[in-house]
Parts: structure tokens; C-alpha cells; sequence
């Protein structure tokens, strides 16, 4: 699976036909080069995805540590609490609802969980469409990586500056940990989950990301406005046009509403 085979992938929305028989640091590299592809043709990156948080689903997918990816200008959009998200163009595509952070600096060398915080702008309800280009959702966490981090779509609903969640990261992140969402397609719930899910509560995953993210070589620093989105509060649904989905999430971010076409 070269840089251009998985481009061609993404672009088609079409199956691998085997594995990418990758490690998962070769898988790194790789998708790097495909977002070196991406950007030569004009995408621009926008900030990072980061999946695989949730630990109750690792079994699920055998997938036992998180992974990271980037968003482009081309799948994140902005709403105020309603918004259309497409699906043309993407694989197997599931639902994913997220919380998501908006950076207004660089974080320092070895961040503590309030230098981190003291970085961070805003905190937004959000709706990851994933994707994957191995049938059935049957992969490796190298393949995971090398699929773009499985990334498609990135909803993004109202901000609130994060400076209203919390003062401290121990309160900022103790009030996401604790908040719940309940996910409802139509007006059937579909599944409730917590915060405290992603590695303990978005925040700790933010601060696991940059820490890897600094270790992967050739990998761009967080920058001021960029967007990262933490991980699903629940597993991730599939999802198909036509549909309409909500997530509640009580005790922190609101409402969000997705109507796919």
C-alpha cells in the first residue's frame, strides 16, 4: 500500500483488497506522505483527529492503544447546533460523538494538564463520521493508521470558551469526565456514554496526543487554531443517508444535531 494506493483509496471510496501489512510505525510514515499528497494538491490541514480513546471498544475492534490522523478544510464543517454533513465519497462510514477542542497556542515542552489548558481556546460538542476501507471493519491498528486514521467528516457544533467548563484542568476536565451523552438516531437512543471514556476525560486525552505526537518523527507541532477532536463517548454507529442523529451531552457541551445526505 503505497502513499498513492491509499490516496486512490480515499478518493474512490473503495475497498483494499488485503491488509496493509504494515507496522504501525511504517503506517505513520506512510500517512504522512499521503498528507504531503494532500496538501500538494491543495487540502489544507486543519488540525488532528484521535482515535481509539475509548477503551471499552478496543476489544471490539482489537485495537488496544489510540491513534492519531489529521482533519482537512475539505471534511470539517462549523454549525450552531444543527448541521448537513455529506456522505459521498466516504467508506462503511459510522458515527462517532465527540468532544472537540479548538488550540490558541502551542503547548510547552512537557505541558502539564493546566499548560495545556491554559492553550486551549474553546471545547465543542462534536460528530466524527469514521470510515474504513477494510471490509466489515476487520483491521489492524497499522491498517487503522495507514486508513488516515479512519477519519472522513468532522462536525463541529457551538463553542463555549473553555475558560466555562473549567478554571483549572482539574476542573475542566473533571466536568467533561463526568458529563454523559445520549446519542439518538431519530428519536431512538442508540446508545449513552461517558466522558471518563477517553483515556479518563478529553483533556488526559489531549495531553496523551501531544506527548505522541512529539515523538512521531516528521509530524507537525500543534499550532494556534488548530482543531482536534478527542475520541467517541460511545462506538461508533453506522450510518446512511436520509438519517438524522442527536447527541445530548448533559453536564457539559450541549445539544448536537447531523442530518446526513
Amino acid at each position: 500500500m503505497t502513499p498513492e494506493a491509499l490516496l486512490a483509496h480515499l478518493d474512490d471510496a473503495s475497498l483494499w483488497p488485503q491488509p496493509s501489512g504494515l507496522d504501525v510505525a511504517t503506517a505513520y510514515e506512510r500517512a504522512l506522505s499521503v498528507r504531503e499528497l494532500r496538501i500538494a494538491r491543495g487540502e489544507r490541514p486543519l488540525g488532528y483527529k484521535v482515535g481509539f480513546t475509548n477503551r471499552t471498544i478496543w476489544e471490539r475492534y482489537q485495537v488496544f492503544a489510540p491513534i492519531w490522523g489529521p482533519v482537512w478544510d475539505t471534511t470539517v464543517t462549523h454549525c450552531a447546533g444543527a448541521g448537513t454533513v455529506s456522505l459521498a465519497g466516504t467508506c462503511q462510514p459510522r458515527l462517532e460523538p465527540e468532544a472537540v477542542f479548538g488550540m490558541a497556542a502551542t503547548p510547552p515542552a512537557n505541558a502539564s494538564l493546566d499548560d495545556l489548558l491554559a492553550c486551549v481556546e474553546w471545547v465543542a460538542p462534536g460528530f466524527e463520521v469514521v470510515q474504513s476501507h477494510r471490509p466489515g471493519w476487520i483491521f489492524t491498528a497499522a491498517d487503522t493508521v495507514a486508513d488516515g486514521a479512519l477519519h472522513a467528516r468532522l462536525l463541529v457544533g457551538p463553542r463555549l470558551a473553555a475558560g466555562q467548563v473549567g478554571r483549572t484542568a482539574q476542573e475542566f476536565d473533571g466536568r467533561l469526565a463526568g458529563a454523559s451523552v445520549t446519542l439518538r438516531r431519530g428519536d431512538v437512543v442508540v446508545e449513552e456514554g461517558v466522558g471518563a471514556n477517553v483515556l479518563d476525560g478529553p483533556l488526559h486525552a489531549l495531553h496523551y496526543f501531544l506527548r505522541v505526537l512529539r515523538d512521531c518523527p516528521g509530524a507537525t507541532d500543534l499550532q494556534p487554531g488548530d482543531v482536534i477532536t478527542t475520541g467517541t463517548w460511545t462506538d461508533a454507529w453506522p450510518i446512511k443517508p436520509g438519517e438524522q442523529w442527536s447527541a445530548v451531552f448533559i453536564g457539559s457541551l450541549g445539544r448536537l444535531q447531523v442530518t446526513f445526505t
